[in-house]
């Protein structure tokens, strides 16, 4: 069985452009401590303090109201509020300041039945599926780990790598019933996802390895996030933390 509370997840929430956080979305990840970033996007020109100074109080209004439907849920929730230039970056940048496993990427969500993991050979297959097993143990939500593969001599090697994650998610405690594996032949992951986007609720990607100017949200995970209209969970890699390069937030960006 997987301890939930080994586990912390990020969720950036739009507190001044009307952004919601779906109730079965909150159910869900009830169960695993919480960050909550309420955040707004400035204009280039104007200096995030200058932006504190005019919005803070109402900001902190919103954010207080999303934190209080987390806590009422049961759930083990901190917020921190920050106005920014650039939300991706201060996004990536805030998981890795505030240890967070995972960055949840908002969209409605007015059910939460079924999972898709898409995973791929350069991530931590058993650390996604302990994640996840953290989020979905006590529900009734179906998982399908998902591999694409670019032709058919690859397969045995998809097979093995998403029956490894499906076995790690029965250790963890979920139902095998539950629990599903699909590898299909499609040069591109991204379309492969989208193409089967209608049959699920819920997205799982594992980040690219960054270097000193790539962080996660530039490829992939942004562009399913875009394309689809279900949120996107992204699971952080364990070879990035604060200690291995100058992690902070741009320019005077706070977290308050």
């Amino acid at each position: 069985m997987v301890n939930t509370n080994d586990y912390r997840v990020l969720v950036p929430v739009d507190v001044l452009g009307g952004q919601d956080i779906s109730r079965t979305l909150v159910e869900a990840f009830a169960s695993v401590p919480v960050v909550l970033l309420g955040y707004h996007e400035i204009p280039d020109q104007t200096a995030p303090s200058q932006a504190r100074a005019e919005f803070g109080e109402t900001a902190r209004s919103e954010l207080s109201d999303h934190h209080a439907v987390f806590e009422a849920a049961g759930c083990d929730v901190t917020s921190k509020l920050v106005f920014t230039h650039r939300p991706l970056k201060t996004f990536e940048r805030s998981a890795v300041l505030l240890d967070c496993d995972a960055v949840l990427l908002l969209n409605p969500a007015p059910v939460l039945d079924r999972i898709l993991v898409a995973i791929r050979g350069d991530v931590n297959v058993e650390r996604i599926a302990r994640l996840v097993g953290a989020i979905v143990a006590d529900t009734e939500i179906a998982v399908t780990f998902f591999h694409v593969i670019a032709n058919e001599a690859h397969r045995e090697d998809g097979e093995t790598l998403v029956e490894t994650g499906a076995s790690a998610l029965v250790e963890a405690g979920v139902d095998p019933n539950r629990v599903e594996s699909n590898v299909v032949g499609n040069g591109s992951p991204i379309e492969a996802i989208l193409d089967v986007a209608g049959e699920y609720d819920l997205f799982v990607v594992g980040e690219s390895r960054p270097s000193i100017r790539r962080f996660v949200f530039r490829d992939r995970a942004k562009k399913i996030a875009r394309r689809t209209v279900d949120p996107v969970l992204v699971v952080r890699g364990d070879y990035l933390d604060a200690a291995d390069e100058a992690i902070e937030l741009p320019g005077d960006e706070k977290l308050l």
